[in-house]
């Protein structure tokens, strides 16, 4: 899951997510990135949930109100802050006017808008909403999404196919399905039920659903203030993004102090602490070494951004798809390999549920849909291969699989 190198001449990801563990620096870095690809001749977009005056701070925009419609910034490109309090108030009133029948029927009370509190998680779910119609709306060469927190950003972009998951098991889309369940809905709840209009609602879901869980052209890059924890923070976000399909570009190793600062003493002692953990990622096989991005000795601004030298994206890293591999004539088996890398064997678990694969990898978790082939398999076991894959034994189920033609 290496970046590419520079100067292939590619334009690189059209879409870039830009996390790291709490505190590392993402927002100045996501800033730093869209401006570089600014400057590189992209017509680009700075999509972000941090609070408001931490954008201003680093961006020199600041609008009484962050609106909709994307900000310019001093630096070339353009912003947009997703505001998860009027994403949440907005969507649970618009969920009151449609459950209104409902709602009156058991004597509910509807909420005013100004009586609303958004609840935790709400950020997140505004910042995807806000990706997803950024990429409806088009307009720009790049999108650099400020994604937080390295372990919720991964599951974030996971976020999407699981809904749909449970969407597509609670409300198949077969109009059939919605005309047979009216009644009996209708006899259930003892009112009026309307199943044709849930179904339509479902069915719009479904397809924004699957657009936003739609993530071709996209890729992370990873931000770390080298330190002890950063091995383990680089580990377990390539396990994760493996597991989701997300291509790594590249890891950015911030606020690096020089390898002999002056005056020596404790700026010595964490300079050199910071060089002992740089070698630690760099050594990671199958990564291109991280860019290492100077700290500057205040709190970066929008006249900082530049002299950060944080680099455009590169050419976008090769997605690492599962791999079917069939050795059914040599020892009766099929393997499905599936990217893992970085994962360690205590870490994993997988869990074969009817057409699909249960796979964990530390705190990411991915349902995975089973080729035909291997529905009609069972799952005899799985080994961590050096590559960094999770493969998956398979053997064909004599009562599903074809038999053999005499004397074939």
């Amino acid at each position: 899951m290496a970046g590419a190198a520079e100067g292939t001449g590619a334009a690189g990801p059209r879409l870039l997510f830009v996390t790291g563990p709490g505190g590392d620096g993402t927002t100045t870095i996501a800033a730093a990135t869209a401006a570089a690809a600014a400057r590189a001749g992209r017509v680009t977009l700075l999509l972000s949930g941090a609070p408001p005056g931490q954008l201003a701070r680093v961006l020199g925009a600041a609008p009484p109100a962050w609106p909709d419609e994307p900000v310019a910034t001093p630096a070339g490109f353009r912003a947009v802050r997703a505001d998860s309090g009027r994403w949440f108030a907005d969507g649970l009133l618009a969920l009151q006017r449609h459950a209104a029948p409902a709602l009156d029927a058991v004597g509910g009370r509807p909420f005013d808008g100004e009586e609303l509190t958004e609840l935790p998680g709400a950020p997140a779910c505004a910042l995807l909403q806000a990706v997803h119609q950024a990429r409806a709306r088009g307009g720009h060469d790049l999108l650099v999404v400020d994604l937080g927190e390295t372990t919720e950003a991964i599951r974030l972009l996971a976020l999407p196919g699981q809904l749909r998951r449970y969407l597509s098991r609670l409300l198949p889309r077969e109009r059939l399905v919605a005309r047979a369940l009216r009644p009996l809905l209708t006899q259930l709840a003892g009112v009026p039920m309307p199943a044709a209009g849930l179904f339509a609602a479902a069915d719009r879901w479904h397809r924004a659903l699957t657009a936003a869980e739609d993530l071709s052209g996209a890729a992370v890059r990873l931000v770390l203030d080298p330190a002890g924890r950063s091995a383990e923070a680089l580990r377990l976000a390539r396990a994760g993004l493996g597991l989701h399909g997300v291509p790594l570009e590249s890891v950015v190793a911030n606020r690096m102090l020089p390898a002999t600062p002056a005056g020596g003493g404790p700026l010595a002692a964490l300079a050199a602490r910071q060089r002992e953990a740089l070698e630690r990622l760099a050594a990671v096989p199958g990564l291109a070494r991280p860019r290492e991005v100077a700290h500057l000795g205040h709190e970066p601004g929008p006249g900082d951004l530049a002299a950060l030298a944080v680099p455009p994206p590169s050419a976008a890293a090769v997605r690492d798809e599962p791999e079917l591999t069939d050795r059914l004539g040599t020892d009766g088996l099929l393997y499905w390999r599936l990217p893992v890398p970085g994962a360690r064997r205590e870490d994993l678990d997988l869990v074969r549920r009817g057409d699909e694969l249960l796979v964990t990898a530390g705190p990411f978790r991915r349902a995975l849909p089973l080729p035909a082939v291997l529905r009609r398999c069972t799952v005899t076991g799985a080994a961590l291969e050096d590559d960094g894959r999770l493969a998956v034994r398979f053997a064909p189920d004599p009562g599903l699989w074809p038999r053999t033609a005499p004397g074939g």
